[in-house]
C-alpha cells in the first residue's frame, strides 16, 4: 500500500473468542474488522450516516477480495490501514491492510468496491461532490471525466 496516502482506520485485538478451532482468527472476523475500518475511512471522507440516511442515500458493498498473508493468533494486537485506490462516478475502490503490531507483519489485505447507493430508488447514484473532493485531497484521485 504505497502508491497513495494510507491512513490508520482501525485497531483490534484477536481475542480468543474471535478465533476458530484451528487456533487463529476466524474468517468471519477478518471481514468484520475490515468493515469497521471502512466506516472510519468513509467518516474521514466526510460521510455522515445520519445526514445521508435523512437524504436517502448510503453505501453498498459490491465486491470484496481478501488475501490472507499470515496467521493471526489469539492475543495479537492489530492495526488496520486503508486508502482509496480508485474513484468512479458512483463507486469507490479501497484497499485495507490488517497488520500485527508485533513485528509490523502484514496478515491480510482486502480490496473492496463500494457503490454510492440511492436508498429509495435502490440503485447507484453519483458520489457526492464533497466526498469526491476529499478523496482528491487525501489520496490524489480525481473522478472520471
Amino acid at each position: 500500500m504505497t502508491d497513495h496516502a494510507v491512513i490508520d482506520c482501525g485497531f483490534a485485538v484477536a481475542h480468543p473468542w474471535l478465533c476458530d478451532a484451528m487456533g487463529h482468527l476466524s474468517t468471519r472476523h477478518y471481514l468484520g474488522m475490515f468493515d469497521d475500518a471502512s466506516y472510519q475511512v468513509f467518516a474521514t471522507l466526510g460521510y455522515d450516516p445520519v445526514a445521508a440516511a435523512a437524504e436517502g442515500w448510503g453505501w453498498a458493498d459490491v465486491r470484496h477480495e481478501i488475501d490472507y498473508r499470515h496467521e493471526v493468533r489469539p492475543g495479537a494486537v492489530l492495526r488496520i490501514t486503508g486508502r482509496i485506490s480508485a474513484l468512479g462516478r458512483s463507486s469507490i475502490a479501497a484497499r485495507f491492510a490488517l497488520i500485527d503490531r508485533a513485528g509490523d507483519r502484514l496478515c491480510a489485505e482486502l480490496e473492496a468496491r463500494t457503490v454510492c447507493f440511492d436508498l429509495r430508488a435502490r440503485r447507484a447514484r453519483p458520489v457526492p461532490p464533497a466526498i469526491a473532493a476529499r478523496v482528491g485531497q487525501l489520496f490524489g484521485l480525481a473522478p472520471p471525466a
